[in-house]
């Protein structure tokens, strides 16, 4: 007797699909070890409409059997030297109980989809030092860059 894997689906999120953000935001939280950051002062149901409603934000949901188990929050950054633009995973994450079952790549596939469609010439991500799987994944989808990243703060109102 044999057992199936549940189909994967994976979902573009549109302005209607508040509650699938929500559950992409949760999963993000526990998947990533940073569940303040991403549940503690999470935006208004206006403002995420907004950014799923633009241009320049692409949020996908790996969903099995109507469970959110995986997410990629993207954004398409025009370009100024070329009429084109980049993709910028920004998050990637695979609920635990459910990675190394192809969800990533999965979810990666569609997002090439989408960029293509969009006339984006690459896909590009940021993996930590140290965390094995991401590089790992992303090794098997294009060149690695050895770049530096710096963190800028911005004034706020109370900084001179």
């Amino acid at each position: 007797m044999s057992t199936q894997t549940p189909a994967i689906s994976i979902h573009q999120l549109t302005i209607d699909d508040i509650q699938l953000f929500e559950a992409m935001m949760t999963l993000f939280g526990e998947a990533l070890e940073e569940l303040d950051t991403y549940t503690a002062a999470r935006p208004e149901t206006a403002y995420v409409q907004q950014l799923l409603g633009s241009d320049y934000f692409i949020a996908l949901t790996a969903q099995i059997e109507h469970e959110v188990v995986g997410g990629i929050a993207a954004y398409e950054l025009r370009k100024f030297e070329q009429q084109r633009s980049e993709i910028y995973i920004y998050d990637l994450a695979v609920a635990v109980a459910h990675r190394r079952k192809g969800i990533a790549t999965a979810m990666l596939q569609k997002l090439r989809q989408l960029s293509s469609a969009r006339g984006a010439y690459v896909i590009f991500v940021q993996a930590d030092d140290g965390d094995t799987p991401a590089i790992e994944l992303y090794s098997k989808l294009g060149p690695r860059e050895n770049v530096l990243h710096f963190d800028i703060s911005v004034p706020t109102g109370l900084d001179s």
